[in-house]
């Protein structure tokens, strides 16, 4: 047994005191989207603390718990908080609890972000299907010894993102009058907020919005096997010629006010599954 495959063990072994139910939908909510958990028929949850090998989330509006229950009677894991590299954890530590979920049955991954806007037509509050990304981040998960067990040495991804789930969302989308972008999501290391000169760069690669997490997570996702669908909300616009100051607390309050559009199309997905 691999080091990894312990370390799983051993979370797991504390979860399954709680709780021996199959969790087929995994949720990892972003910076000011934690208002998903409110949908949730909570029946336990466990702080990040009290889990065998797991980080704690130290960013603002990140609670730091694993919420299990149901959302529309499916039996849902979700992480209420998750964790960076600009934090300081390594790869494996930020990814580690999407191979937890794994081995709790997920099979669809759900992942939401707050993201700087790049493409002129975005707006500020705009909620965006990822249909694609950029690693910017200068790591990979995936570096070191490949776990056989859990995924290929070489795995594809030449869809990162679900085209079912897309069209999911999108028909969800529809039903409920909201509008949604579809793009390509960068993510570069943090923690700052990036120059006019680097949104320049940035877009010029094909990306429309910028964030700092996410792909991480798609990456080890994708290596077991799991469909994701990815759910970006724009904070703050950023075009280089008319860029202003960002202020976090505008960036979160933004997240909040969008948030409830996205919580919908994530809700009305799961129940379509």
């Amino acid at each position: 047994m691999s080091a990894l495959s312990e370390m799983v063990n051993e979370t797991l072994s504390v979860i399954r005191k709680k709780t021996n139910v199959n969790y087929e939908t995994g949720i990892i909510l972003g910076t000011g989207l934690g208002g998903l958990v409110k949908e949730i028929s909570v029946e336990h949850e466990i702080d990040y603390a009290d889990l065998p090998h797991f980080p704690l989330s130290t960013v603002e509006s990140h609670h730091g718990k694993l919420i299990f229950g149901k959302i529309n009677g499916k039996n849902v894991v979700a992480m209420q908080g998750r964790f960076h590299y600009y934090e300081g954890y390594s790869m494996q530590q930020i990814t580690y609890p999407v191979r937890v979920m794994k081995f709790l049955g997920v099979k669809t991954l759900l992942v939401s972000n707050a993201c700087g806007g790049m493409n002129p037509v975005y707006r500020r509050g705009d909620v965006m299907l990822m249909l694609d990304h950029i690693n910017l981040l200068g790591d990979n998960p995936l570096i070191g010894k490949n776990e056989d067990d859990l995924g290929p040495r070489f795995p594809d991804m030449s869809e990162p993102y679900n085209l079912g789930l897309i069209k999911l969302a999108e028909e969800v989308a529809l039903e409920n009058k909201i509008k949604v972008q579809k793009g390509v999501y960068v993510a570069v290391p943090g923690p700052n907020l990036e120059t006019r000169a680097e949104y320049r760069f940035l877009r010029a690669t094909g990306a429309d919005v910028v964030g700092m997490s996410t792909i991480p997570e798609n990456i080890v996702a994708n290596h077991m096997g799991m469909k994701v669908l990815g759910i970006s909300v724009v904070t703050d616009e950023c075009f280089p010629d008319s860029l202003k100051p960002a202020k976090v607390e505008e960036i979160i309050a933004t997240a909040m006010e969008a948030e409830p559009k996205m919580t919908l199309i994530m809700k009305e997905v799961i129940k379509k599954l």
